[in-house]
């Protein structure tokens, strides 16, 4: 860790807004708790996942926060393997998904590294993102993130249709179709499935809701407009770069699920069923 690094996360650590910070904390765990008690009085099953979810997910978004504040004191050329790091675990969280199919964590991790990265890349170049470790990381991580949670959709459905459409598949492949014309509408419904949660954001924006990053520009003081322009530019680096992981990791995947001798793979569907 550099000097600068080390100055700029003491004074970050020591900054007394983390103070107020924590009694928003306080103040928030109370509103939950209340949820936690309406769970406890039902005996409904999720409130220990709930409790523990919360704790873990206080101290790494805090650690993350700590971890930032250093990396935006660090050299550029980190960002880089910030982002390919973070490419690395959206694959390993995503694939397990679809974890039956073989080579499925190596072809997520491609795919979110081209659809994310490609989408990155662009547009920087455009200007849409700056090159400052904050814009890469801030704006990266959201873009990967998005793209890791749109190929864990598209390889659940996709392993979903494989087990409830066995016997279509395979009396497809009987009467002489190739193994792609057998699968191609259970790729084209798994896509499809997994971008609707983005096409419903982009359906209401502005309606239904006003996003983070709109409203931070906002109350920061950016011109109302562009806060919305940027708003939406980013509603489509999300869908591009969702949209082209899971375009790229179906592709891959659906040679994965049949044999040499183009049938389905019966191991590969017993261990979607386990």
């Amino acid at each position: 860790m550099t000097d600068a690094a080390l100055e700029t996360f003491v004074e970050q650590a020591t900054d007394p807004v983390i103070l107020t910070g924590f009694v928003q904390i306080i103040v928030a765990t109370a509103l939950a708790a209340i949820v936690l008690g309406v769970v406890y009085a039902r005996n409904l099953d999720f409130g220990r996942e709930a409790v523990t979810t919360s704790g873990r997910g206080l101290i790494q978004v805090v650690a993350a926060g700590a971890v930032i504040g250093v990396l935006l004191a660090a050299h550029l050329a980190w960002a880089t393997v910030v982002l390919a790091f973070m490419i690395c675990v959206g694959g390993w969280i995503s694939h397990k998904r679809g974890g039956a199919i073989p080579g499925v964590f190596r072809t997520s991790v491609i795919s979110i590294g081209f659809g994310a990265g490609l989408v990155i890349v662009m547009m920087t170049l455009a200007g849409a993102i700056e090159t400052t470790m904050r814009d890469l990381i801030v704006i990266g991580s959201m873009i990967i993130a998005n793209a890791m949670k749109t190929n864990s959709l598209v390889l659940d459905r996709f392993t979903g249709e494989l087990a409830s459409n066995r016997a279509e598949i395979e009396a497809m492949l009987s009467v002489g179709g190739s193994p792609e014309q057998a699968i191609n509408q259970y790729v084209s419904t798994s896509v499809y499935a997994s971008i609707i949660p983005i096409l419903d954001s982009i359906k209401s924006l502005g309606i239904v809701q006003i996003p983070g990053l709109m409203a931070g520009m906002i109350i920061a003081g950016s011109n109302p407009i562009y806060a919305a322009q940027y708003q939406f530019v980013i509603m489509l680096m999300i869908f591009a770069a969702g949209g082209l992981t899971v375009v790229i990791n179906t592709i891959l995947i659906s040679r994965r699920v049949f044999t040499d001798a183009k049938q389905l793979d019966g191991d590969v569907l017993e261990e979607i069923d386990v």
